[in-house]
């Protein structure tokens, strides 16, 4: 393997839980109650699904109109609350010191990636990074990280993938690459199974060069 294609939210920083807390107060403004059942639905997808799936269950403004309440409250919780995966970040700067090419493929969008990368003090640490909104299809199409891969200049055959949702696994295997699945709750582990060219960690202690 010649590069390391990572997954950003809920692989290298806890931010999801963030996302769903913002979901859930700009859906109670729209009388809805945002359920268990609805972030495991929804988890590892991209805003414009996880939209329209809570626009079949509330009256929303369009994706667009939409978007400003969820993504203000988010990027407030960042600023705030945002906590780093130590052992992904690790392993991210390892691959770094080590002169191994490593690339962020995201299903959020370019402004949300940012202000991630920002809150976490991640900026620069990537040699290429791509969002929802730069590629035509997002997770689980092959798009974005067939994308990184090109902006590494490396194959991606000779890529692995680091995954946490069902999602991103199947976006990666898609792109042909091989997928380590870090679960990190226990319970995600079969969902995250995709065949034999998923390692799965459900310890999520990443090993760089592993």
């Amino acid at each position: 393997m010649r590069a390391v294609v990572f997954d950003c939210d809920g692989t290298l920083v806890d931010s999801e839980r963030l996302s769903f807390q913002a979901w859930r107060e700009a859906l109670a403004a729209h009388g809805y109650e945002l359920h268990d059942a609805d972030i495991e639905a929804t988890r590892g997808w991209a805003y414009p699904w996880v939209h329209a799936y809570f626009a079949e269950r509330a009256s929303l403004p369009d994706p667009e109109a939409f978007w400003p309440q969820h993504a203000g409250r988010l990027f407030e919780l960042l600023e705030t609350d945002l906590e780093v995966f130590d052992d992904a970040v690790g392993c991210a700067r390892e691959l770094k010191a080590r002169g191994v090419p490593i690339a962020i493929a995201t299903g959020s969008r370019r402004e949300r990636l940012d202000a991630t990368l920002r809150a976490a003090g991640l900026d620069g640490l990537f040699d290429a990074t791509v969002a929802q909104d730069e590629v035509e299809h997002s997770k689980p199409a092959p798009d974005l990280f067939l994308r990184a891969a090109e902006l590494l200049g490396v194959a991606p055959e000779d890529c692995v993938a680091v995954e946490d949702s069902p999602t991103g696994v199947e976006s990666a295997l898609a792109a042909g690459m091989r997928v380590v699945a870090v679960a990190r709750v226990p319970e995600h582990r079969d969902s995250l199974r995709g065949g034999t060219v998923v390692d799965v960690l459900t310890t999520a202690v990443l090993e760089a060069g592993a």
